[in-house]
């Protein structure tokens, strides 16, 4: 069967084609080529969009009929989370390791999900220079051992990976965020596509057309950058 996608063009970095033509299998494939410039990927979040490709793939960007979202204001951790960082000492912090992050999150994605080039972490180390980019780290004392990053829009964060060298770490990382993101003003987070995991951590199901709507609203909503490029230090 011969796969018909819209070539995106070079000089448009911020044109996609609507959401509504991605196809149904595979579920959300919505457009080829472009490349992963500051405005085309910021183009991309503002609408709903990702890129998700292999290694030897050509540029694919998607949007899934359903996504798996986390309500940053309604987020609760459970208490044996609570007993289990109180007792273990970890400490979090935002943007004081987003590179350290980033490469984590590409190892322990492993084999069979190659997508975090380098090219593409190269991409999101400029989206974090310009601000819109951010990472959490959980710390035992001065090692790395959990966090996740993602892409601001508004009072939206697309979450992009996380990942956990020590028990509990990314949901550590995911605890802490949720209290800070909500704090200054955040309202949803994306987690693209639902998984068993991300169920776990209290992700639910949200239609396309829905999440386009919440999209649109939540990139009105004005956060303060400048929350992230501090250094924010808890210790539960």
């Amino acid at each position: 069967m011969t796969i018909y996608l819209p070539p995106l063009d070079d000089n448009h970095p911020d044109v996609f084609p609507p959401v509504t033509s991605a196809l149904d299998d595979p579920d959300g494939l919505l457009a080829i080529g472009g490349d992963l410039s500051p405005d085309r990927l910021k183009a991309a979040y503002e609408n709903g969009i990702f890129p998700w490709f292999g290694e030897e793939d050509p540029y694919l960007w998607w949007s899934p009929s359903e996504r798996a979202i986390i309500n940053p204001l309604t987020y609760t951790p459970s208490k044996s989370l609570k007993k289990f960082v109180r007792k273990n000492g970890y400490r979090v912090s935002i943007n004081q390791g987003f590179d350290q992050v980033i490469q984590q999150c590409a190892l322990i994605r492993g084999e069979d999900q190659v997508w975090i080039t380098e090219e593409m972490r190269e991409a999101y180390r400029q989206l974090h220079r310009l601000g819109h980019a951010h990472s959490v780290e959980v710390w035992r004392e001065d090692t790395l051992i959990g966090g996740l990053y993602g892409v601001n829009v508004g009072g939206l964060f697309c979450g992009e990976s996380m990942f956990s060298l020590e028990t509990n770490a990314s949901k550590t990382a995911l605890w802490h965020f949720c209290e800070h993101f909500s704090k200054h003003g955040g309202q949803l987070i994306d987690c693209q596509m639902m998984t068993e995991h991300l169920a776990s951590l209290g992700a639910y199901p949200m239609t396309r057309n829905d999440y386009i709507v919440e999209v649109e609203r939540l990139r009105q909503i004005y956060i303060d950058t400048s929350v992230y490029r501090s250094q924010w230090i808890s210790q539960p």
